[in-house]
């Protein structure tokens, strides 16, 4: 053993390491190890209740209500930001705020989680602007105590602005004509919502930490500055093909697509092959009915007969010539181009009903799946006892807003396609022997219609009257009327040229008993809802407030209506989908009011205002054909 040894190994004989009392365990003079006294030491007692556990930490948390990232090199932060927070939160109390319609719980939880991830969004990116110009930190106090802020009134204010919007939404519906009684689920509003921006927040993270991931290993290859642009460039593509191609197209389009093609092959109920020669489908029809599609079999299959008509006026009347092409050409004309083809087939229809012979003959813009609205059909067929004919074609079979999403043009080509030819079939007639031409169309056909010609004054040159409904923002003809309206006219009542040709109205009713002598012929009439959100659904609405705003506002519109920055982009694009849940004249729904547009575009000889009083009565309370 050497000395080293010697002098580091401990000496036993001399008992006890110092700093060791001598005695028994638990003697006074005992010390434990690290010099604590065991006897002034707590007996161990029993384990603490799980709801005494529970309120120690929830008084923890309260204390200080965040947590941070446990390394400063994580790429994901554990708590949400609180910046981020406060944007989204606010916009969800935004998104509260009454719209165009009344809408159900469920959607204002939809538009709030939606529009409370895009303030999360923008509140993100602004703190993380901030972080990166800004190197000081807040202290911890102020943290503390801004955290403790949102906890304690967040949910206060939000339990107080669902109950606000419940109070304003049934104001809405009194405003409407709807009954005042609405349910309105608060906490299930505050959970869908709180749902979506979860959902939204996983989604981006791991949208983050992928790209992170990416860059670094790209980084073992490449420069850091190459590594970067490329892993940003490659998870931007990966997101856009994703969206795009994976959930969009194949996703979503492919869906509607399904459904809308088995829609199409079939017949809604009380639907029959209709008997008479003069419509597509009927005896000796170039169109088979089995190839009409589902809209077309309605719209022909419902036309009115004769007798029906006879009955209703008193006065002797004529079947009514209704011509329908599908999409789906029969064989013989389907090497023409599609629209071109359509549009010979559609003129060879005309001619074999006779059509050319009526007093009046309507072509017909279609919505996306290819329907016509049967108001607007029978009220020109009542009015006129029969002597009419209409005529349209189908684009689509896909819901409107599929089809505007994916083929909105071809609603214009085809619906021009059609009136070139039937303008020029008309042009090879004797002036006198020519029936009047006009056109309409409803929502997505109004669009057909106006995408057909170069502005208004090539609308009222070109035919001799139309009747358009519910035509969307995007429709050319409407916009330039809104654009070049009189100074002092509102938006959704624009008058326009003093109201010489073209006029607007809600209620038709009223808003059309002008004097006659201020009604110059051709005419146009505008059926458009102050409160119809397809009417003023626009991409503008995101970050510029509409002219539909400004006072006067609509009569069906609720002062309390406001805009806001990107959540009345979203509440407008749900309205849409409940536009159908009120009645006319409010939202998309337009009811009776044909028979008052057509009695003003172009009622026949000796028609009376009483006539078109029982006409409406009529076509209001009668069942929809279809």
């Amino acid at each position: 053993m050497t000395s080293t040894d010697r002098n580091t190994r401990p000496d036993r004989s001399a008992g006890p390491a110092s700093g060791t009392a001598k005695g028994p365990p638990g003697s006074p003079g005992t010390r434990t190890g690290d010099g604590s006294d065991p006897s002034s030491s707590p007996e161990p007692g029993p384990r603490p209740t799980l709801p005494r556990r529970a309120a120690r930490r929830l008084l923890a948390f309260a204390r200080r209500p965040y947590l941070d990232r446990r390394d400063p090199s994580y790429r994901i932060r554990r708590w949400p930001d609180l910046v981020a927070l406060c944007f989204a939160t606010v916009f969800f109390w935004s998104s509260l705020t009454p719209s165009l319609v009344p809408r159900p719980w469920y959607l204002q939880g939809l538009v709030g989680g939606i529009t409370a991830t895009i303030g999360y969004a923008l509140g993100s990116g602004l703190a993380w602007i901030v972080r990166t110009l800004v190197r000081r930190r807040p202290p911890e106090w102020f943290r503390t105590r801004c955290w403790q802020a949102y906890w304690l009134l967040s949910p206060v204010l939000a339990v107080w602005c669902i109950s606000e919007s419940a109070r304003m939404q049934r104001q809405l519906r009194a405003l409407q004509e709807l009954p005042p009684s609405l349910t309105w689920h608060t906490p299930m509003i505050a959970l869908i919502a709180l749902g979506l921006l979860l959902v939204a927040l996983f989604v981006a993270r791991a949208v983050r930490l992928g790209s992170v991931t990416l860059i670094r290993l790209l980084g073992r290859l490449l420069p850091r500055p190459v590594a970067f642009g490329v892993g940003a460039v490659l998870s931007a593509l990966v997101v856009l093909v994703g969206v795009r191609d994976v959930v969009f197209d194949r996703g979503i389009v492919d869906i509607a697509d399904r459904i809308a093609e088995a829609t199409n092959g079939g017949t809604k109920d009380g639907i029959e092959r209709p008997a008479s020669r003069l419509v597509s489908g009927g005896p000796g029809s170039l169109v088979p009915w089995e190839g009409l599609g589902f809209q077309g079999r309605n719209f022909t299959g419902s036309t009115p007969t004769r007798d029906a008509l006879t009955a209703w006026s008193g006065r002797p009347a004529r079947d009514p010539v209704r011509v329908y092409v599908p999409s789906a050409l029969p064989a013989a004309f389907a090497d023409d181009p599609p629209f071109a083809a359509q549009a010979r087939l559609a003129v060879r229809e005309l001619d074999r009903t006779g059509a050319f012979d009526r007093a009046v003959l309507a072509v017909a813009g279609t919505t996306g799946t290819g329907w016509v609205d049967p108001n607007v059909a029978e009220a020109l067929e009542y009015m006129y006892g029969g002597d009419t004919a209409i005529v349209a074609v189908q684009y689509s079979y896909l819901p409107s807003w599929v089809s505007f999403l994916v083929d909105k043009e071809k609603a214009g080509q085809a619906t021009r396609a059609l009136l070139d030819a039937v303008r020029e079939r008309l042009d090879a007639l004797p002036a006198d022997r020519r029936p009047r031409l006009v056109v309409t169309g409803e929502s997505l056909g109004a669009y057909a219609v106006e995408a057909s010609f170069e502005g208004a004054d090539d609308l009222l040159a070109s035919t001799d009257g139309a009747l358009l409904m519910g035509a969307p923002n995007f429709s050319p003809i409407s916009r330039e009327i809104r654009r070049d309206r009189d100074p002092g006219s509102p938006v959704w009542r624009p008058q326009y040229r003093g109201g010489a040709h073209i006029r607007f109205a809600q209620f038709p009713e009223t808003d059309l008993a002008r004097p006659a002598a201020a009604w110059e012929h051709p005419r146009a009439v505008y059926l458009q809802n102050a409160s119809d959100p397809v009417v003023w659904w626009s991409p503008d609405l995101l970050l510029s407030r509409p002219a539909w705003l400004d006072e006067p506002l609509g009569p069906d519109i609720t002062p309390e209506i406001t805009w806001f920055p990107f959540v009345a982009f979203w509440q407008t694009s749900v309205d849409m989908a409940v536009s159908y849940g009120v009645d006319a004249p409010h939202g998309h729904r337009y009811g009776a009011g044909a028979v008052d547009g057509w009695a003003a575009v172009l009622p026949p000889p000796g028609w009376t205002a009483a006539d078109t009083t029982r006409l409406r009565a009529f076509i209001g309370h009668r069942p929809a054909a279809y």
